[in-house]
């Protein structure tokens, strides 16, 4: 697909002051279940003004894109990272404007894992619930065959943050 022709979403803090821009489709949107995603979450929606991130079901809803379809358009210098251990290559970066999560990193992969309520237009979107690890992983590896098997850094994000406790 031609990048120029495909669609720019807008992934917003709650305040304003920090947006992303993702462009084309994504990898897949689905609720993660396993229990970091559930323990960061209870953690992040804890702190002062936060904006949730589990749904009723426990679950973190969640879209995830290929890091070279992601940008900050503003607000870099708000952005924080926690991460449960500190040597896990597993990090969710906040906006500290108004402790809005926005996604997870997976340093070592190739997508981000933006958090579904962010991104604008997204209310209500399909997710896809029943299918196998498998098929999982073979968007994942398609999507970095795509990339012609890089791993971009994000180097946007500015400092770990504090207030989060593990």
């Amino acid at each position: 697909m031609n990048q120029a022709r495909a669609q720019t979403r807008a992934v917003n803090c709650r305040c304003g002051a920090v947006a992303l821009e993702v462009t084309g489709s994504p990898i897949i949107t689905t609720a993660c279940r396993c229990s970091s995603c559930r323990k960061a979450g209870r953690l992040l929606e804890a702190l002062p003004g936060a904006a949730p991130i589990l749904d009723a079901n426990g679950e973190t809803p969640c879209t995830l894109y290929r890091k070279d379809r992601v940008r900050c358009a503003r607000g870099a210098a708000l952005l924080r990272e926690h991460r449960l251990d500190p040597g896990s290559p597993t990090r969710r970066v906040v906006a500290t404007c108004c402790n809005t999560a926005m996604f997870l990193d997976f340093t070592r992969g190739h997508w981000l894992t933006v958090y579904r309520d962010r991104i604008e237009g997204a209310e209500g979107g399909e997710t896809e619930r029943g299918r196998s690890s498998l098929a999982f992983v073979l968007r994942l590896l398609a999507a970095w065959v795509a990339m012609g098997f890089r791993s971009p850094e994000i180097t946007y994000v500015g400092g770990r943050l504090n207030g989060a406790e593990s």
